[in-house]
């Protein structure tokens, strides 16, 4: 395996996503398998396709898949959160006066960014991020993730990312998430 160059990537809009459907299933369940197997309902795959469902229903949802000789390999997506977004309810405490405030071009949520087992540690997914980040327009982008998934969270944080509060998503058997921002267009 030579890594992230050998990747191709897919975008798709709502509708195309929709289509997606069973490859968006397959890398989840690859790439969650062992939250699968502790029986983390937030993580689980139903509960994961439901959210998948709703999430297509926003005009500007935008996903890419990672692909290595065919096969998928890793997604993210996510969407510009617009005027009348839940996406800060509960946030722990604001930031700075007007934080919150939303015009459908102020912010993308980066929602889930993922790669296969047998492909972590390759640099997928920082390939991912940026694939899926570098076409957007809004002038920042702000993501959600569990404090103790020390992984992803180091990642995050070498990429740019900066914590700025917490919050629990409005799903059922949601965990407290810590809030992460950075600003677009990302620097190279």
């Amino acid at each position: 395996m030579s890594g992230a160059s050998a990747v191709q990537f897919r975008r798709f809009d709502r509708a195309g996503a929709r289509e997606q459907r069973d490859i968006v299933a397959l890398i989840h369940r690859d790439a969650y398998a062992a939250d699968n197997a502790s029986r983390d309902a937030f993580a689980g795959e139903s509960a994961f396709m439901q959210r998948f469902d709703a999430y297509t229903s926003r005009s500007e949802f935008d996903l890419v898949i990672a692909y290595r000789c065919n096969e998928p390999i890793g997604q993210t997506w996510g969407w510009a959160l617009g005027p009348t977004t839940a996406w800060w309810d509960d946030l722990t405490s604001e930031p700075e006066p007007g934080f919150t405030v939303e015009d459908g071009h102020r912010t993308f949520a980066l929602s889930e960014l993922m790669v296969r087992q047998r492909w972590t540690g390759h640099g997928v997914a920082h390939a991912l991020h940026d694939e899926l980040l570098q076409h957007r327009r809004e002038i920042r982008a702000t993501l959600l993730v569990r404090p103790e998934n020390t992984m992803a969270y180091r990642a995050y944080t070498r990429w740019g990312w900066r914590p700025v509060g917490q919050l629990r998503p409005n799903w059922p058997d949601a965990p407290l998430m810590d809030v992460l921002i950075m600003p677009l267009p990302l620097s190279k």
